[in-house]
């Protein structure tokens, strides 16, 4: 018998994901002046005002009252009506140095003997219902808000939008796990006093859909059927939103940031972390493990769990589960040992392998930090006080580049 999941996205002007862009852009800013930089970095705004706090270890100094600033006016809260403003939110800073007890822990005279900053389990996962290897519920719930985020900056078709958005995607599956049709989308998304539901209503039917369901492969597009329900700002209206809405924090849109609700999730937030914090490197490394063990057609659905004792640079525990679907004739733990012998979760050798002392965070602080492509860029970087160029890989964990070793480990064809 079908069954149903579903799973929902926030915008970048959602109140918890501006506080999560605000502590990526600090740990950013730290990391570009001194790689070394160790930050857990806290955000919390609300009504004209932003607070971050947190502890650092870095090398530089770094302009917070700016940074926040930039960010707030760049996500496009800059209207006094918002009640949220770029130039005129106070901006409070209660960040100090970190505690010398978690640092004696993580730091070592040889760097790949870095203990992990942090006790805890993590999770990655991948699945074969969509190109990026990722639940189809929530590429969608991504999709419609990275949409509707292109529609309100081009400010043509739908002028009366504002930055807060969110996003919800239900599917229906067979039994046996596969897609059948999309079943119900909801879209709640601010707006400007004048606008009516019945418009918004109509420009999300004839604008947002068209737009989200072109970008999806033609099988993926042929799941929207005439039966689909829609709600669009189900209370009616939706004016009063963003951090004078709903205060908003980080790290509470852990969900959103992962799979959606499918596989597990260890329970640790990702923004402001530099990745010497394990709740998101070995995030990033599960993830990587799990996508490529998919691609490499070792199995259909792959969930992968680490664990780590702080202080301590080994694992404590390696998880594998997929969920039966298998190739070959292995059991999970069978797998799980020759998943070992192919990836080193030690810290320091994800931080090497990812890149991830580089300033490469922002991006991942809206719209999920898996399922994204990755790609290259140019950012700027301080030596010696000065700026200068440096080519780096954002999003390296969702490269497949161990999809042959993979396939030699396992004499996969």
């Amino acid at each position: 018998m079908s069954y149903f999941f579903t799973s929902e996205s926030v915008s970048e002007g959602h109140p918890d994901k501006v506080a999560d862009q605000i502590s990526d852009a600090l740990l950013d800013e730290f990391l570009r002046r001194d790689p070394e930089s160790h930050v857990a970095c806290e955000t919390l705004v609300t009504t004209g005002l932003a607070v971050v706090s947190g502890e650092v270890t870095c090398d530089g100094y770094v302009d917070v009252q700016q940074t926040v600033r930039d960010v707030i006016r760049e996500i496009g809260y800059t209207k006094g009506e918002y009640k949220f403003e770029a130039e005129s939110c106070g901006v409070l800073s209660a960040i100090h140095e970190q505690s010398q007890d978690i640092n004696m822990g993580v730091s070592r005279k040889a760097k790949r003997d870095q203990g992990a900053g942090d006790q805890g389990m993590m999770f990655g996962y991948a699945c074969r219902e969509t190109a990026e290897l990722m639940p189809l519920p929530i590429t969608l719930a991504h999709i419609l808000l990275q949409e509707l985020s292109k529609l309100r900056r081009e400010g043509r078709q739908m002028p009366y939008l504002r930055p807060d958005a969110k996003s919800q995607v239900t599917v229906q599956y067979s039994d046996t796990g596969r897609p059948e049709r999309i079943d119900t989308i909801v879209v709640s998304t601010q707006h400007d006093p004048d606008a009516t539901q019945a418009q918004i209503r109509k420009d999300i039917e004839k604008v947002l859909l068209p737009r989200a369901i072109k970008r999806l492969p033609k099988a993926t597009q042929k799941l929207f059927g005439k039966d689909v329900k829609l709600f669009v700002n189900p209370t009616g209206q939706f004016v009063i939103g963003g951090p004078h809405g709903d205060t908003g924090l980080t790290g509470r849109k852990i969900i959103v940031d992962t799979y959606g609700g499918r596989g597990a999730h260890g329970g640790g937030a990702f923004s402001g972390k530099d990745a010497s914090k394990v709740d998101r490197s070995a995030a990033y490394a599960t993830r990587h493990i799990a996508k490529n063990l998919v691609a490499a057609g070792l199995c259909v659905e792959c969930l992968v769990q680490v664990a780590y004792a702080i202080g301590v640079a080994e694992p404590v525990g390696l998880y594998v589960n997929t969920y039966g679907t298998a190739k070959l004739n292995l059991s999970d733990g069978e797998i799980a040992e020759k998943v070992k012998k192919l990836f080193d979760l030690r810290p320091y050798a994800i931080v090497e392998r990812f890149g991830l002392k580089n300033p490469i965070f922002r991006p991942t602080a809206a719209y999920g930090h898996m399922g994204r492509d990755p790609f290259e860029a140019e950012v700027t970087v301080y030596k010696n006080g000065k700026p200068q160029q440096k080519t780096v890989q954002f999003f390296a964990w969702e490269k497949l580049d161990m999809v042959d070793p993979i396939k030699k480990e396992f004499k996969l064809k």
